[in-house]
């Protein structure tokens, strides 16, 4: 089949999709990658992709991409795709329609975490499910990561095909505990991490709904350095979160907690080097940071939020705070900070977790399962 892979940016087509589109060009399938052109798509070039730069703006101003509508609709009709499959919630919402204009025969909708969420304000969450309805009327298959996204999508009636919760999944190849305790002391000590001081990672872009602020003020009462990975990208918008780290860099003891690495390429070995992980994200599908944590073998303290609240087993591979609390956050930290013991047994028990349930393979085997897409069993 000739599959076509639709996302808003390279960023995500690169960091996250690569994987299946990998997958399913094993499987004997044509995949074409279609996002917003950006420093990423050489890369995917280079794995002997086909990319097709769309540009596609991240917002939910629908007048705004009548030309990107257009665009896709045409750049379908001339692919002949058998399958569209869209993520990310604007390029899904206009990919779907330009898809359904083309007449793909099949619509596949990924969602990675609905916009919408519980402590949204009624009007503004009754307005982002109706989109989520609309473009449902035109999605043959909807995926979700979280089971209780899947939930939420059956009893709103948001595809008018299947609905199936897939997982989310990382390499363990990639993600697993230090074997070298050379390589964890030479990062730690390179990144400025001073004796046995413990080290928090966290790893997201620079944005205010990943908790960067209310870290940031945690980070004033709690003993430890906290690694800061991810950058901005040129669609994003800064908010508050600039002048969290402008409090950083200007607060002496801050400045001393807190380090912005950007972007890296070395996560794994971050990770390995690192001793706590945190994600206070205020909204997630099911989040992969959190899963290549555990898979590495380290605690986690994140957000009782959708997804997170899934992945991690409170008082047994971490522990959840509410969203937006920076002191029920430092004490969270504090507490995993000051017991090695605890860290180590939550680290043990979130790996078992995680090597049972959120295996890379078996989230895209789910998905070619699904889609009528695995490779035919070899055979007389």
């Amino acid at each position: 089949m000739k599959i076509a892979q639709l996302c808003a940016v390279d960023f995500t087509l690169y960091h996250f999709l690569l994987p299946l589109m990998r997958a399913m060009r094993d499987a004997g399938h044509e995949v074409v990658g279609i996002a917003s052109d950006g420093p990423f798509v050489e890369k995917i070039r280079a794995e002997g992709f086909r990319v097709e730069p769309v540009y596609i703006e991240r917002s939910f101003n629908l007048l705004r991409h009548s030309g990107s509508a257009r665009r896709l609709k045409t750049l379908f009709r001339q692919e002949r795709f058998d399958i569209v499959h869209v993520h990310t919630p604007v390029a899904a919402l206009i990919g779907r329609w330009a898809a359904w204009r083309a007449r793909v025969p099949k619509i596949v909708y990924t969602a990675h975490g609905f916009y919408f969420h519980e402590r949204m304000a009624w009007p503004k969450r009754t307005a982002f499910v109706a989109l989520e309805w609309l473009g449902g009327r035109l999605t043959d298959v909807l995926f979700t990561q979280a089971e209780e996204d899947a939930a939420t999508a059956r009893r709103l009636r948001l595809a008018r095909g299947p609905i199936a919760a897939i997982g989310n999944g990382v390499d363990p190849a990639r993600f697993h505990p230090a074997a070298d305790a050379e390589e964890r002391r030479a990062l730690r000590a390179a990144l400025g991490a001073a004796g046995g001081e413990p080290v928090i990672l966290m790893v997201g872009r620079l944005v205010a709904e990943k908790g960067y602020v209310e870290l940031i003020e945690a980070m004033r009462d709690v003993e430890a350095t906290l690694w800061v990975v991810g950058e901005r990208l040129a669609s994003d918008h800064a908010g508050p979160v600039e002048h969290a780290i402008e409090m950083a860099e200007r607060d002496p003891v801050l400045r001393r907690r807190v380090r912005f690495l950007g972007y890296r390429n070395d996560v794994p070995a971050l990770m390995r080097a690192a001793d706590i992980y945190t994600l206070p994200s205020h909204r997630e599908g099911m989040p992969r940071s959190v899963i290549e944590a555990m898979m590495t073998g380290l605690p986690v303290v994140g957000t009782a939020i959708r997804g997170t609240r899934e992945e991690v087993l409170e008082g047994e591979t971490g522990t959840l705070v509410p969203v937006d609390d920076a002191k029920a956050l430092a004490a969270a930290l504090r507490r995993l900070a000051a017991d090695p013991a605890l860290r180590a047994a939550w680290g043990a028990a979130g790996r078992a977790r995680a090597l049972a349930l959120y295996r890379e393979d078996l989230v895209i085997a789910r998905q070619l399962e699904a889609l009528g897409l695995a490779p035919a069993a070899s055979g007389a």
